[in-house]
């Protein structure tokens, strides 16, 4: 299996370099400083336990790779349209397209660009990042990747795909409804990103504070209520469930939306708050909590504003 990671950050560098570093035939399309160093030094692994440099193979050209057996998508979800653009010319009829990109809107976007019968589900749990060029650092124990075929076939190419996440130590699991699981993530990660980024602060101290509480507790509800209306299998205690999860993270735990508004960065909000917003106002579900979410980060969302100049009077 020939695969091309789209996106070497944090997510697509951990995984990917982990394929690579057990033989895989991988290679990765980046760009600028980060591009250059994993031509010159390969891809830098780092966490807790491990601190390891892996040869790879990467570009900035996917023509000049050719037609593959999977693509993986791995970009910022700002950045889709013009990835799935540039990757055409890896994508054949054999080809299979996934993206552990956040939301639920992301498969949609796949099976636009490629037609339905080429994406394969996946969603991704890890905390990784890129510290510097060519360096990724993954952060906490956590690295497990979700797979399934939408209609819950075990094909050849999922039988594959899991057998070289195995090959490779990464934690994997086959889930038979992959659209209910990729909601199950979306309504954790709709309410961790947007009550951290909001409060900015940790889930510790949102946890602790009622009216905090209420707003987390809100947006998993929001989220479950929308991902039933549209016919996904989700229980209704779920948003419990959710808190209740709250309650056993680490005081610093965040998300990844949070630091990039903290760093001035661009945020996902539109295709995660915004996402239950349209949703919602599609099937008739309110979602005040993320409409609220929505307004508060509206400026940011483009990074961080310039700073507007006040001007002193003259004494």
């Amino acid at each position: 299996m020939r695969i091309a990671i789209v996106g070497a950050g944090g997510v697509g560098g951990y995984f990917g370099g982990s394929l690579a570093a057990a033989g895989a035939d991988v290679t990765f399309v980046a760009r600028g400083a980060h591009l250059e160093a994993l031509r010159a030094r390969g891809l830098r692994m780092l966490s807790d336990r491990d601190d390891r440099t892996v040869p790879v193979r990467a570009t900035d050209a996917p023509g000049s790779i050719g037609p593959v057996d999977l693509v993986i998508v791995a970009v910022k979800l700002w950045d889709t349209e013009g990835a799935l653009r540039s990757i055409a010319p890896l994508v054949s009829p054999r080809t299979a397209v996934l993206s552990l990109q956040n939301g639920v809107a992301k498969d949609d976007a796949l099976r636009e660009a490629f037609g339905a019968d080429r994406v394969l589900g996946a969603l991704c749990y890890i905390g990784a990042t890129i510290v510097e060029p060519g360096v990724v650092k993954r952060t906490g124990a956590l690295a497990k990747l979700v797979v399934g075929e939408f209609d819950g076939a075990r094909t050849a190419r999922l039988e594959e795909f899991a057998g070289l996440c195995r090959r490779a130590e990464i934690d994997v699991a086959e889930s038979p409804d992959i659209a209910r699981a990729t909601w199950e993530k979306f309504v954790f990660l709709v309410g961790l990103s947007g009550a951290t980024s909001v409060v900015r602060q940790p889930i510790g101290p949102i946890r602790a504070n009622p009216r905090s509480r209420a707003l987390l507790a809100a947006l998993f509800g929001e989220t479950v209520a929308v991902g039933r209306a549209r016919g996904v299998g989700i229980d209704t205690a779920f948003a419990s469930d959710r808190l209740a999860f709250c309650d056993t993270l680490d005081v610093a735990f965040t998300s990844s939306m949070s630091t990039d508004l903290a760093r001035g960065n661009r945020l996902e909000a539109p295709w995660l708050q915004g996402v239950v917003s349209r949703l919602g106002a599609e099937c008739g579900v309110p979602t005040p909590a993320d409409d609220f979410v929505l307004d508060a980060l509206a400026v940011y969302v483009d990074g961080a504003p310039d700073a507007p100049r006040v001007a002193v009077p003259a004494r």
